[in-house]
Parts: C-alpha cells; sequence; structure tokens
C-alpha cells in the first residue's frame, strides 16, 4: 500500500463520522485542545442530524500552523466509525484520503470509494479495553499517532473528563487511545504529518465557538436576563448563559413559548434589565408582536436570531441565510432596528456588545444574526484580540415632572426606570404622548412616529462600515455578509485575482453611509449569500439604486466552502457560471 501523504503537508483536515452515541463530541473537545496545546491552530464544524436517537453525527478539525476559519471541501483523513456515512461526506472522498475503519463495522462500506481503506479493529481493541463503547478512544488514539501528538496530553484529558466515574473510565480510556496511538504511529511509521510543521506555542489558547462568542458578548455588555424557548441552533447561547448564570449575575429563563420569551424581555428591560432573547426564525417568527411592542414602547432588547433552513420546520440542524428579510422587516409598523452579522469569533464578541450599546442608546431593538453553521463551529482565539466596549453609563434618576418620551432632535429621550427616581415612568402599547397617555390624535400620531423614526439617522452616522479585502483600486467586486465572510475571503486568496476584492458587511442595517461609492466603483458585482434568492443584494440594490451583475448562492443545508467558493467565483469571472 502506498501512504496518501507526500512530500510537505502544509495542513491536515480530519473528519470523524459515526453513529450518534458514540461519543464524537468528546473525540473532537479533546483533540482540539491537544492540537491548540501543542502550538497549532484549529478550526472545528460538526455536523448533526435532527433526531432524538439515531442518525449519523460528523466532526471536522482543519489543523494547521497559521490561523485557519473557514470550512474545506478537502479531507486528508476520514475515520468512520459506524456505518451509513452520510452522501455529502462520502462525496468527499478523492485518491488522496486515508480511511480508517473497522471492515467488521462497515460491512464492506467504504472499501471501493476510490481511496486507500486501512482496516483497523476498533471493536475489538475497544473491547480488550472495557467495552465497545471505547471505540471512540481508540480513533482518537489513532489519529493522535498520525498527527505525532503523543498521548500525553490525552490521558490528561481523561482524567479530568471522567475523574470520580465508577470503573476506572479514565484508565479504560487511556488503555484504548494508546492502542489506537501505537496503529496510528505504524502508519506514518512515526513521521507525524504535523512534525515537519513549525509550531507556535503563542496560538490563541481560548477554543470558542458562535454560540460561546455571542454569550460572552452579552455579559461583557452587562446582559443580566436571558428567555428562550428551546429552538436549534440557537439553543447554545441558552445553555452557556444557564451554565455560567451565577458568575454573569444574569437570570435565566427557559420560557414555555417565544411570545412568552419576547414579552418578558420587553418588560424586563422596561424595569432596567439589560435582556436578550435567542431563537431561530420559527421562533422569530412568533416574536413579531412582541419586537412591535418594544417599537412603541422605545424599549432596548436585543434578539440572538441563528438561521437553519425553513419555510416552517425546514431542516432543523442545518444551516442558511434566509432569515435577512424576516428580521429587517418583522413586526407590525414601522420603527427603527440595527441588525449585526458576525463573521468571525471575534467580532460575534464585539458585534453582541454593539447591539447592547445600540438598543440601550436607541431605546430599539437590535438584532444579532447568526446561522447554524457559525454558532456550531469554533477556533482558537487569542484573549488579547477580543475587544470590550465601554459600560454603559448608570440609568439617572428621574425626577419630577420626568415625561419618558419627551421630543428630542435625535429622537432620543432621556431614559428612566419606575422606581428610580420620583418621576412616573410611563408605558405603552397604544400610540400616547410624551407621557405616556394614549391619546388617539391624529397630529400627535404624526409627530410621534416621526420622533420614532428619526432614531435611524443616528444609527446610520454610528453604521458600522463594511471591511474591504483584496485589491483598493477594484473592477469587480465580491459581496459577502456574516459567516460566508471567512470562506468567500479564503477563496479570493486562493484565486489571486488582480483587480477584484471583497466587500464584508457585518452590520446589514442600517448601512453605512460609504456603501453607496464603494458599490458605484465596481464594472461587476457579485453577491455571494446562503438563500436562493440574494436577499442581501435585494436590499442593497433597494438602498442604493446599483444591482448585482452576478450571484453565487447556495441553499440545500450546507455551508459553502473554500473550494466551492473559488470554483464558483473562477466560473462567474470567466464567464461560464453566469447567475447561479
Amino acid at each position: 500500500m502506498i501512504f496518501p501523504f507526500s512530500g510537505e503537508v502544509k495542513e491536515v483536515s480530519c473528519v470523524l463520522s459515526g453513529a450518534a452515541g458514540l461519543g464524537i463530541q468528546t473525540v473532537e473537545d479533546m483533540l482540539a485542545r491537544i492540537v491548540v496545546d501543542s502550538g497549532f491552530s484549529v478550526f472545528g464544524s460538526r455536523e448533526y442530524m435532527s433526531r432524538v436517537r439515531g442518525g449519523n453525527n460528523s466532526t471536522e478539525l482543519r489543523i494547521a500552523p497559521f490561523r485557519v476559519d473557514a470550512l474545506v471541501d478537502r479531507m486528508d483523513i476520514l475515520v468512520a466509525l459506524s456505518r451509513n456515512v452520510r452522501e455529502n461526506i462520502r462525496e468527499r472522498i478523492t485518491p488522496s484520503t486515508l480511511i480508517i475503519g473497522d471492515k467488521e463495522e462497515l460491512k464492506g462500506e467504504l472499501e471501493d470509494a476510490g481511496a486507500l481503506f486501512v482496516d483497523v479493529p476498533l471493536s475489538r481493541l475497544a473491547a480488550e479495553a472495557g467495552g465497545r463503547i471505547y471505540s471512540n478512544s481508540v480513533a482518537a488514539g489513532i489519529l493522535l499517532g498520525i498527527l505525532g501528538l503523543g498521548t500525553e496530553k490525552a490521558e490528561a484529558f481523561f482524567e479530568e473528563r471522567f475523574s470520580g466515574k465508577k470503573g476506572d473510565v479514565a484508565g479504560k480510556n487511556t488503555t484504548a487511545c494508546r492502542s489506537g496511538y501505537e496503529l496510528g504511529e505504524k502508519l506514518v511509521k512515526g513521521k507525524g504529518l504535523l512534525s515537519g510543521m513549525q509550531a507556535d506555542l503563542q496560538v490563541g489558547k481560548a477554543l470558542i465557538n458562535g454560540s460561546d462568542a455571542v454569550s460572552l458578548g452579552a455579559m461583557a455588555a452587562g446582559c443580566n436576563f436571558v428567555t428562550a424557548y428551546p429552538m436549534s441552533p440557537a439553543t447554545g447561547v441558552l445553555s452557556f448563559f444557564a451554565k455560567h448564570a451565577e458568575k454573569a449575575g444574569a437570570a435565566v429563563e427557559q420560557v414555555e413559548d417565544e411570545l412568552a420569551a419576547i414579552n418578558m424581555a420587553v418588560g424586563a428591560s422596561y424595569t432596567g434589565a439589560r435582556p436578550l432573547v435567542t431563537t431561530s426564525g420559527g421562533g422569530f417568527a412568533l416574536m413579531g408582536e412582541g419586537l412591535s411592542l418594544a417599537g412603541v414602547m422605545e424599549t432596548p432588547v436585543v434578539v440572538h436570531l441563528s438561521q437553519r433552513p425553513g419555510p416552517a420546520t425546514g431542516m432543523a440542524t442545518r444551516t442558511e441565510q434566509a432569515d435577512l428579510e424576516l428580521a429587517l422587516y418583522s413586526g407590525h409598523g414601522e420603527f427603527p432596528r440595527a441588525i449585526y452579522a458576525p463573521g468571525s469569533i471575534e467580532s460575534a464578541f464585539s458585534l453582541t456588545q454593539e447591539a447592547f450599546r445600540v438598543a440601550l442608546k436607541y431605546q430599539t431593538p437590535a438584532i444579532v444574526l447568526t446561522d447554524q453553521y457559525f454558532v456550531n463551529s469554533f477556533y482558537n482565539v487569542r484573549p488579547d484580540d477580543l475587544f470590550f466596549s465601554e459600560p454603559p453609563s448608570p440609568v439617572r434618576e428621574t425626577g419630577e415632572g420626568y415625561r419618558r418620551y419627551e421630543e428630542t432632535a435625535s429622537g432620543c429621550s432621556p431614559f428612566g426606570v419606575p422606581g428610580w427616581g420620583s418621576g412616573i415612568v410611563g408605558a405603552d402599547s397604544h400610540e400616547h404622548d410624551e407621557v405616556g397617555h394614549v391619546y388617539e390624535n391624529f397630529k400627535l400620531r404624526k409627530r410621534m412616529q416621526e420622533k420614532r423614526m428619526r432614531k435611524l439617522e443616528g444609527m446610520r452616522e454610528e453604521a458600522l462600515a463594511p471591511k474591504l479585502y483584496g485589491a483598493d483600486e477594484f473592477t469587480d467586486l465580491v459581496l459577502c455578509w456574516g459567516s460566508t465572510i471567512p470562506i468567500f475571503k479564503e477563496a479570493l486568496t486562493l484565486l489571486d485575482l488582480k483587480q477584484t476584492a471583497l466587500l464584508a458587511f457585518e452590520q446589514v442595517w442600517p448601512l453605512h453611509s460609504s456603501v453607496d461609492a464603494l458599490l458605484k466603483r465596481a464594472r461587476r458585482i457579485v453577491a455571494a449569500e446562503g438563500n436562493s434568492t440574494a436577499q442581501f443584494a435585494r436590499l442593497l440594490r433597494a438602498q442604493t439604486g446599483v444591482a448585482a451583475t452576478d450571484t453565487v448562492l447556495k441553499y440545500n443545508g450546507l455551508q459553502f466552502s473554500v473550494e466551492e467558493a473559488a470554483r464558483r467565483l473562477s466560473e462567474v469571472f470567466s464567464g461560464t457560471g453566469g447567475r447561479s
């Protein structure tokens, strides 16, 4: 047999696939931690099926001596722990892929996949260690042997993870891992794939996924009240806050439905809390009336909306960027809002803080828009790269004659909360005057609506400018927003197009004033989005009058890969791709 790795290996992409319950996430956690502690960078992404039990899940780790933050198709190593490997993983197998599996378990599957298949007795080695449940640790050991990372850190991980468990679980995992390691070492003849790479022990050590970054950003902004009805893929934020609620000084409420979630948040904000609601598209659809309530009450509320494919239940554990217009237009009537779409872990941390700042300053809803791929992906960051905003000024006490909806040039009234001062803090879901009293007066209605909408002027002035990557003097411009940014950024680096730039948007509403001029400089504009109708391109056209000349769209429930993004952009620029 000829081992598929030859010459200099610049990075390694590993995929583990297996039935739910085989402990793939434990292997992912351990390997990622060991890789980072060894001085390398890692990007991880996982797929799981929408089932309570059964199904085939997978996780992949991209390992390199330089920063990696995007998904690739290339699959150097596939470890198959059980049968029924999903079709989208099979399609990525090439002659350069090393497949590791147990013939007895796979029953002929993958042996004729067009790649080198190495039969490893995972079940037997796991049984010898203490039971078939330890097959995941055998697989982890094999990967550690192939990579050349030793077993010491794995043993320490098992000891920490399983200390106190009956039956020496840590010891059995260690035995299984060591047996796998010996096999992995033999495959590479003792020359681990990472041994030729220059490790950097100064790489970021904090492994953070998208959910945790949003949660930590909210905590940094002083969030002290979180509500949600659990809904994939947004539940990670609820879980993170629930786990750390005491340290964060936050009340966390799992409510009976999404109507309760948004309305409790509005009520909490009225009394001075800094609330966060986390949900997905179907839950957000139910929040329209509560969002409108926040609009007329001029109540600061932040909503984390993690997108998945629709319509309706759609694909609960897959990804899409199809809720932009839902976020922008949800609610009845007109009121200002801000929408942020982070493309990196670092920006999810900072933009969530920005959402809280803008919501409080302009007393209006702000939305942090992510997606399943983003919240379930992770990589290592340096704490110094996480930006902390200035804390908000304390709420002032209200005085006699205080009017909650006082008219101002900016549209922002002095913010007060009931019980803090001598003033009466009015609130109402109807149209109201400056005090909060309800009147059906046409002139009053016009004046108060104009007051609320004036806030958009200030929000536009403070909007975050899109970032330009690539050629300063460009003729072709690729537009991205949110989670697609790092993928298309790397794709353009691979293509090395001299007169092409990427315009990356992490605030999608309101738009920065520089957008018009940047779009009008381009001869060709390619909008790359994870939906079927180019929603952001449509928004840009409505706001600037400039239309995208081409689109690169994906809406099958999977995220773009770097290679796919490069291929499809190349087709557009060569004239063979057209609109897609």
